[in-house]
């Protein structure tokens, strides 16, 4: 397996990275450290990913956009996000979450029980197939959790730098890893993972 971060850690700081934040009045906020991050977290992740019904709607995406131009991927992208910002009819959005591997995904990150806070898997161009709650934007094939897990092939794994989620008072990562079928690579995935929570599962010996 082919593990990356873009955080740089030196070895005194392999349990703890000290950023800080503003937070109710208090400014020293500690990000778990993405070594929480182990193969056994990432063994459940795959497994999820494993499911048939998310490598054939990806499959199913790759065939009906084998040939997609750029031009068609920009097109989709900004409809996309038009329809982020539009309070009327969102067709493309509309029937990206009623698929039936949108459902599963969020049918997965409900029985997580905090753990996942947001899941969404791509295409091989990196174009939403399915998704747990609606992203940003449709396109992620020009960002670093796509440019650091397809490209690299079978068993790439890319754990994003920790960010504090000013909402909720929790620290969350992102987990991308390339998804494979039968050894080749189909999609990427994207696992928004509550380090928080995983912090404090593993303290009190529940994972």
């Amino acid at each position: 397996m082919r593990f990356f971060r873009n955080t740089v850690l030196s070895a005194g700081a392999s349990a703890l990275a000290l950023l800080v934040v503003p937070f109710g009045g208090a400014f020293a906020q500690v990000a778990p450290s993405t070594d929480l991050i182990t193969e056994d977290v990432l063994g459940d992740v795959r497994e999820m990913l494993a499911a048939p019904i998310i490598v054939q709607a990806i499959r199913h995406q790759n065939r009906l956009r084998e040939d997609v131009q750029q031009a068609e991927i920009d097109q989709l992208d900004q409809t996309w996000r038009t329809e982020v910002d539009f309070d009327g009819a969102q067709p493309l959005i509309a029937a990206a979450l009623g698929s039936p591997a949108s459902t599963f995904l969020l049918r997965e990150q409900a029985s997580s029980k905090g753990l996942y806070n947001e899941i969404f898997i791509m295409d091989e161009h990196g174009l939403n197939v399915a998704q747990s709650s609606v992203t940003s934007d449709f396109w992620q094939g020009d960002e670093a959790k796509y440019q650091n897990t397809f490209p690299r092939g079978s068993g790439a794994v890319f754990v994003d730098e920790p960010e504090f989620n000013d909402e909720f008072g929790i620290w969350v990562t992102q987990i991308n890893m390339t998804i494979d079928d039968n050894g080749t690579p189909v999609g990427v995935a994207t696992i928004e993972i509550n380090l928080t929570e995983l912090d404090r599962r593993r303290s009190n010996g529940v994972l």
